[in-house]
């Protein structure tokens, strides 16, 4: 057994491993331990060389090793009390990870002894297990932070021009042909030029990274010979996920970051602070349910040997216990300041507000991130639910926040998928959803608008699929949702039918236009650009494989698609009309014209008749270019061209009557029911009538005057 000497004395802040030039501080939060110990292992993680006992301030185990240094690596054992029934799990025999690691290296080798307890046990979690489990633990690794940025940069795209790209970092690489094949999969992959400039051409402004906290997969995946794909399974709040490093270095997400700011492309982290991998009381005891269980996680008060779950993973985070909150606010300082991310979607996001009462938008964790200095540009993007009672919070979290918002999602796929009685709703979605966002004082631009996102079907697959088809996740197809609100056009799965696969392209031309015309901020999922198919599987959180890699061979069909979605992005960009920050308002100006106005297909104002017709309806959108309530750099009214948006959800086409305004021609720019997607009178006035294919969109468009006192009296 190695000797147990004391460290050198050190400091209790900051916690962590910090090294200083010349040696290494440790410091460790808890408030349960009689005892810490720090394990300092050999260089290859294999040999334990030195262990050593820490000092303690208050609920603070800190000590130096003078002569420590990057690439050291480590571990904690903490001694404590072992009592279940009261929410205590202390267990020495088990080597645990920092919570601030800043680097974790090597596998997690799932066996028995990273139990707390003994499995298999008659009184399970109760029972006490003795067995030592570092040999198969990873190890926390000293980091040197330092690293050329050069003239990096934030982007800092102003939220009315943002457009997010839902992405896999391994996903979006995996199968590339001109990524070289080493980078394939990892950071430097989405980093290659050969990806940079996809999504410059394509559009986007940021990429939204699917979590890269370093993560494990779970014991049961592993035991199917699958993995946790996604990565909402964290293991580590301030280390990157090293799987993900062609290098094996957190440098190169350091350059990953500073190439994407390069391309102008902003970089936003999907972040898990709503539970951990250690599950629920029958988990594994890898860090903080060793170091403090009754800090770090929401026990429940009628039991605390169990844990107040509200996120279905089995725990969740303690975010209103202040070790929590400095947790969170420490991790999410880190990631902009020494990694220069430009803001963060949380995962589940209405935990962060969960106090004795339920969500509050008060909460203290959203007051310490309002008023933080280094959080104070960044974007923050709430997933605003969780599983427990009042969980569903869209519209409902505070100024400074976005939302992904699940009422759009749903109202867009319904109305297309021929739901009748979707059209009012239809028309608040296409306005930014004012009826959730408006009275809450925040702005449009607080809409994050998706038709799909990671977690359900890809865009091809929801015109493509009526039934999720998820037998490959061991589950018996029981996982995943099963109202998706999806229409397989007329038959189920890959087919070669061309009236079917002219019809599914339709639908996503239909479904993307909707995106990109609607006030609010645009997300795209990764691959829906190209027609990425995961055969039916709407839950590949374990398809760690082609199912969920996208596919950059295209053919005709996806060459189309690809196009078009260049076209729709670069036609939002052009139109400060689709781009506002404030709600419509709806009344006649000086002029008589309305910022936005609603029409019969025959040209008159729609009707409460009109707005209840049965099936899935038709209406008309007239916004007006030059009531934009957007100015320039120099204050200046923003205007651009007005936009007509003819929807028809009929199986029938029909006429629309096109309506004055500076004159009574308007120009074609998409039209759904081409192959192209583009009109057939593209670049051509028309007048009188346009009309519209069954289940199709059309956009038209009319030039703003430069003084907007000529367009009100044309």
């Amino acid at each position: 057994m190695p000797k147990k000497p004391h460290a050198r004395t050190g400091r209790p802040w900051p916690l962590g491993a910090t090294w200083d030039g010349h040696g290494v501080n440790f410091a460790l939060y808890s408030g349960v331990a009689e005892q810490v110990q720090l394990c300092l292992f050999d260089r290859d993680g294999g040999q334990e060389r030195r262990r050593l006992d820490l000092a303690h301030r208050g609920n603070v185990w800190y000590g130096y090793v003078p002569g420590g240094a990057p690439g050291d690596l480590y571990g904690y054992r903490v001694h404590g009390p072992y009592r279940p029934e009261q929410g205590l799990r202390c267990n020495p025999h088990k080597l645990l990870i920092d919570p601030y690691a800043r680097a974790i290296v090597g596998a997690l080798r799932w066996s028995d002894a990273h139990y707390g307890y003994v499995r298999g046990a008659e009184d399970a979690d109760l029972s006490y297990s003795t067995q030592d489990n570092a040999a198969d633990m990873p190890r926390c690794q000293v980091v040197d932070e330092r690293f050329d940025w050069g003239d990096d940069a934030p982007p800092q795209v102003p939220w009315r021009d943002t457009v997010f790209y839902e992405a896999h970092v391994k996903g979006l690489t995996q199968r590339h042909p001109d990524v070289p094949a080493a980078w394939r999969g990892t950071y430097a992959g989405l980093a290659s030029p050969p990806v940079t400039e996809h999504l410059r051409r394509l559009g986007v402004t940021a990429v939204d990274l699917l979590p890269v906290h370093a993560f494990v997969d779970e014991h049961r995946l592993v035991e199917l010979g699958l993995r946790n794909y996604w990565g909402y399974n964290t293991l580590g709040f301030f280390a990157p996920e090293l799987r993900y490093s062609a290098s094996g270095t957190v440098q190169e997400f350091k350059q990953m970051v500073k190439a994407l700011h390069a391309a102008g492309l902003e970089v936003i982290l999907d972040v898990v602070y709503n539970h951990t991998a250690e599950g629920n009381q029958l988990g594994p005891t890898l860090s903080w349910r060793g170091i403090d269980n009754p800090a770090y996680y929401r026990l429940r008060h009628d039991d605390p040997r169990r844990y107040d779950d509200v996120t279905g993973t089995g725990n969740t985070l303690h975010t209103r216990h202040p070790v929590v909150v400095r947790l969170i606010m420490d991790s999410l300082r880190y990631w902009v300041g020494e990694m220069h991310v430009d803001g963060f979607r949380f995962d589940l996001a209405t935990v962060l507000g969960r106090g004795p009462a339920g969500f509050d938008p008060l909460a203290g964790l959203f007051s310490a991130i309002a008023q933080d200095p280094v959080l104070a540009h960044v974007k923050l993007i709430a997933e605003p639910w969780d599983l427990g009672d009042g969980g569903y919070q869209v519209g409902g979290f505070p100024a400074g926040w976005a939302e992904w918002n699940g009422r759009y999602r749903d109202t867009v796929r319904a109305f297309w998928a021929g739901e009748p009685g979707h059209l009012p709703e239809l028309s608040r979605r296409l306005c930014g959803s004012s009826d959730l966002y408006q009275r809450r004082g925040r702005s449009p631009t607080d809409s994050v608008n998706f038709v799909t996102v990671h977690d359900g079907f890809t865009l091809h697959d929801l015109v493509s699929y009526q039934h999720k088809h998820n037998e490959a996740n061991g589950e018996d197809n029981r996982d995943g949702e099963n109202h998706n609100r999806s229409w397989n056009c007329g038959a189920e799965g890959e087919t070669d039918d061309e009236v079917v696969l002219a019809l599914r392209e339709r639908q996503k031309r239909n479904l993307l236009t909707t995106l990109f015309v609607s006030l609010g901020t645009p997300l795209l999922l990764g691959g829906d650009e190209v027609g990425r198919t995961q055969r039916g599987n709407n839950n590949g959180y374990c398809q760690d494989n082609e199912v969920s890699w996208h596919d950059w061979q295209l053919d005709e069909r996806r060459q189309r698609l690809l196009d078009y979605v260049q076209r729709l992005i670069a036609f939002r960009k052009a139109q400060p009309a689709l781009r506002r920050t404030t709600f419509f308002h709806g009344e006649p100006d000086a002029g008589g014209v309305r910022d936005i106005a609603w029409l019969q297909p025959n040209g008159e104002p729609m009707t409460p008749a009109e707005w209840e017709q049965p099936g899935p309806g038709a209406m008309g959108a007239l916004v007006c270019g030059w009531q934009t309530g957007e100015v320039d750099e120099r204050g200046a009214p923003l205007c651009g061209d007005s936009v007509l948006i003819l929807v028809n959800g009929q199986r029938n086409p029909l006429p629309f009557v096109l309506p004055p305004l500076r004159g009574d021609a308007w120009v074609p720019r998409f039209d759904t029911r081409t192959p192209s997607g583009l009109p057939q009178h593209e670049g051509r006035p028309v007048r009188g009538e346009y009309v519209v294919g069954a289940r199709s969109i059309a956009i038209l468009t009319q030039a703003s005057t430069e003084d907007p006192a000529d367009a009100l009296s044309a």
